[in-house]
């Protein structure tokens, strides 16, 4: 049986999660320890949440979800089912964070990313998937210091002398 578009996809953002330093695993064989960032295929949600086409783990624990879409989709209009995706973790999960904080939909080719710690969060494009080391700088930046993420400081400037 030929490969669906949005198989062809989910190859190419293996081989693009690969390259940013993250192990890549199936649901059935799953081992959230086996590096600094993993990202499991596939992964159930709560019941009417679906499936994630990658849940993304940091150290150990949930912060992330990638929308594999086919070539030629309008990414724009999926940010939505992100967002959806990462209030759907499974309550026997401990996050970072609820939601999720970063989610992402990708072609392969087009990729956007939206921080959902920023205020006022929205998807932008992105060259490449984030490093797992970046995601925990970032999260560990915000545990300490809420608000800590770039758009938050550029909305609260610190004040002039």
């Amino acid at each position: 049986m030929p490969d669906k578009p949005e198989d062809k996809a989910r190859k190419t953002i293996d081989d693009l999660l690969s390259k940013a330093g993250w192990t890549i695993q199936d649901r059935e064989e799953v081992n959230v320890s086996a590096a600094r960032g993993v990202a499991i295929r596939e992964f159930p949600l709560k019941s009417g949440y679906g499936f994630a086409d990658y849940l993304l783990y940091v150290d150990g624990a949930p912060a992330g979800v990638v929308e594999a879409k086919k070539e030629g989709e309008t990414l724009t209009g999926y940010e939505i089912q992100t967002e959806k995706y990462s209030v759907g973790l499974p309550d026997v999960l401990k996050p970072y964070r609820r939601p999720l904080p970063f989610c992402y939909q990708s072609t392969g080719i087009e990729t956007r990313f939206t921080n959902l710690m920023e205020p006022e969060a929205r998807s932008r494009p992105v060259f490449a998937f984030h490093r797992p080391e970046t995601m925990a700088d970032w999260l560990m930046d915000e545990s300490r210091k809420p608000g800590s993420t770039s758009r938050a400081r550029l909305k609260h400037p610190p004040p002039r002398h």
